[in-house]
C-alpha cells in the first residue's frame, strides 16, 4: 500500500506529460556547447510556425501536443532536424542541433572564396524585387508581444512656494510627490502586452496607383502590469500633475511653464472639464485601430527595403564585410554568412547577415549598435538642463520566401529600442485668469532609461481574395487584464513562450 502511495505522484505526472490535453514545452540547444538556441523556427505539421524564445524554449498548443505531431526544426547555421512529439519526449523535451557552417571548398567544386562586397552589391541590386509587397491577397495569423520598461535613477520634485497652497497643503503635496518618486525608483514600471490576431491584406492597383488595404481580427489580447501603473511618460506626467492639482482650487484652470517655454495643455480638476476630456480620450482609444496601426508600422519599419536603419544592407559602402562560410537553409539551399562592422563614420551597427545564394535575399539579419554609438543625441545639459539620447537599437529579423512568387515576408522579428534622458528644470504652474494669478514654483529633476521590446511571429499564411477581405468586419476588442502569466490562456494557440522575467512578474493592486 505504501509503495502505491509513493508511486501515485509519479503516475499523475506521467499522465500530464503523455496524455490529457497538456501543452508540450521543449528546448533547443547547441549539441556541442549545450547553449540555448534562441529564435529557431519550429514548423508544426507543415502548417504553422513557432519560434524558440530568447532562452531557447517553445511551447506547443494542446492540439499540437499529440505524439504524432511532426516538428521540423531549422536555424540558420545549424543542420535541420525532423522529429515527432513522441520522439521529443524520448529526448527529454530537448532538441540538440548540429552546427552547419561550412567553408566553400567543403560544399562546392571551386575553392575560390566568395567576395563579400560582390555579394552585398547583388543584395542591394535585388532589394526591390525581394522585399516589395506582392499583389496577392493574404490571410496571416500573427502573435505580437510588446514589453515596456521605465527605469528612473533620479526623481526629485519639490515645490518651493505657492500662492495657491497653504503651508499644510504644501507640506502634504511635497510628501505625496516624494512618495510617488520613491515608488517609481524602487519598483520601476513594466508592462507586457500580447496580441494574437488574423491579419488580412492586399495591394490593388487603381488609376495607375497601388492601394494597400488591411483588416484585423483580434482573437485574444492580454496585458500584464500593476494596476494604475504605466510605462508611458505622458501617463506618468499626468499622475504627477494630478498629485499637485488635488491640493489646488478645483474650480480653476492651470498651465505649466518652464523658463521661457510654456505648455499649451490646460489642466484642471473641474468636473465639466474632465468629462469633456474623458469623452475625447475614449474616441482616441479605439483599440482595433491602434493595434492595426502598430502592426502596419512595425512591418513597414522592419522591411529591409524601407527603413534607413538597415544601412548595412542598403548602403554596403559604409561597412566592412567578412565572409564567414556557407550554411544550409530550411529549404536545403545554400546561404552565405557575412559579418559586418562600420567602415565610415555614418555607419553605426555591427552584426551578421545570412544571404540566399540563389536570389541574394537577406534571410536573417542580427544587428546591434556598435560600442559608443547612438542613433540620436541632444545634449544641452549645462545650458537648458536637458539631455536625451537614443542609445539602444538591436534586433533579429528573419524573412522567408512566399509560396507562389519570388517575394519575401517577415516570418519573425525581435527588436529593442531605448533612450536615456535627463531633465533638470524649474517649473511653474500658473492659473489661467486675467486677474491675480495663483502661481506654484517647483524644481524638477529626473534621470531615467526607457526600453521597448517587440516580438513578432507570423504563425501561418495563406492566400485569399479581395472579395473575401472586403467581407471581413473589424470589431473593437478589450485587453484581458491579468495578474500573472498563465500558460492556460494560450493553450489553444502556438504563442511565443515568454521569458522568465515575464513569468515571474506578479501584478500588485
Amino acid at each position: 500500500m505504501k509503495s502505491s502511495l509513493l508511486l501515485y505522484p509519479f503516475f499523475i505526472l506521467s499522465l500530464f506529460q503523455t496524455g490529457f490535453a497538456q501543452n508540450i514545452r521543449g528546448k533547443i540547444i547547441d549539441s556541442k556547447t549545450g547553449e540555448s538556441i534562441p529564435y529557431a523556427n519550429i514548423r508544426v505539421n507543415e502548417s504553422e510556425n513557432l519560434v524558440s524564445n530568447g532562452e531557447g524554449y517553445f511551447t506547443l498548443s494542446e492540439s499540437n501536443s499529440q505524439d504524432e505531431t511532426l516538428l521540423a526544426v531549422s536555424y540558420l547555421g545549424f543542420v535541420n532536424q525532423l522529429l515527432t512529439v513522441a520522439e521529443l519526449k524520448k529526448l527529454d523535451f530537448t532538441i540538440k542541433l548540429l552546427a552547419g557552417i561550412y567553408e566553400l571548398d567543403d560544399v562546392a567544386v571551386s575553392n575560390v572564396k566568395p567576395n563579400p562586397y560582390e555579394i552585398m552589391a547583388n543584395v542591394k541590386a535585388n532589394l526591390i524585387r525581394n522585399y516589395t509587397t506582392g499583389e496577392k491577397g493574404s490571410k496571416e495569423m500573427f502573435f505580437f508581444r510588446k514589453s515596456n520598461y521605465f527605469n528612473p535613477s533620479i526623481i526629485d520634485v519639490e515645490i518651493n512656494k505657492s500662492t495657491g497652497f497653504s503651508k499644510q497643503a504644501l507640506s502634504k503635496v511635497n510628501k505625496d510627490l516624494q512618495s510617488f518618486s520613491t515608488k517609481l525608483i524602487s519598483k520601476p514600471p513594466v508592462s507586457f502586452t500580447d496580441v494574437l490576431c488574423n491579419y488580412y491584406s492586399v495591394k490593388t492597383k487603381k488609376a495607375d496607383k497601388f492601394v494597400f488595404t488591411s483588416k484585423l481580427d483580434v482573437l485574444k489580447a492580454t496585458i500584464l502590469k500593476n494596476e494604475g501603473e504605466s510605462t508611458s511618460l505622458d501617463d506618468l506626467e499626468k499622475t504627477a500633475k494630478k498629485l499637485m492639482l488635488q491640493h489646488l482650487d478645483t474650480t480653476k484652470y492651470y498651465r505649466f511653464k518652464s523658463g521661457l517655454v510654456g505648455s499649451r495643455d490646460t489642466i484642471s480638476l473641474r468636473k465639466d472639464f474632465n468629462n469633456k476630456k474623458t469623452t475625447k480620450e475614449k474616441e482616441i482609444k479605439n483599440q482595433i485601430k491602434a493595434a492595426k496601426t502598430n502592426l502596419n508600422s512595425f512591418m513597414y519599419e522592419n522591411n529591409f527595403l524601407n527603413n534607413k536603419r538597415f544601412d548595412f544592407i542598403q548602403k554596403p559602402e559604409l561597412y566592412d564585410y567578412a565572409y564567414e562560410g556557407t550554411t544550409y537553409t530550411s529549404q536545403n539551399e545554400f546561404a552565405y554568412v557575412l559579418t559586418f562592422k562600420p567602415r565610415k563614420r555614418k555607419a553605426m551597427y555591427v552584426g551578421k547577415l545570412y544571404i540566399s545564394e540563389t536570389d541574394y535575399a537577406v534571410l536573417r539579419a542580427d544587428y546591434v549598435l556598435d560600442d559608443g554609438e547612438k542613433l540620436s543625441n541632444f545634449n544641452m545639459k549645462l545650458l537648458l538642463g536637458i539631455k536625451v539620447s537614443e542609445n539602444v537599437s538591436k534586433g533579429t529579423i528573419i524573412y522567408k520566401k512566399r509560396a507562389g512568387d519570388d517575394n519575401y515576408y517577415m516570418q519573425y522579428a525581435t527588436t529593442e529600442s531605448g533612450n536615456y534622458f535627463y531633465l533638470n528644470r524649474p517649473l511653474k504652474l500658473i492659473e489661467l485668469t486675467s486677474g491675480e494669478k495663483d502661481v506654484l514654483d517647483l524644481d524638477f529633476k529626473i534621470e531615467a532609461n526607457t526600453l521597448n521590446k517587440t516580438e513578432f511571429l507570423n504563425i501561418s499564411r495563406s492566400e485569399t481574395t479581395v472579395a473575401a477581405i472586403a467581407k471581413v468586419k473589424e470589431e473593437d476588442f478589450k485587453y484581458i487584464n491579468i495578474k500573472s502569466y498563465d500558460p492556460k490562456i494560450w493553450k489553444d494557440y502556438n504563442a511565443i513562450e515568454p521569458l522568465q522575467e515575464m513569468k515571474q512578474f506578479k501584478a500588485v493592486n
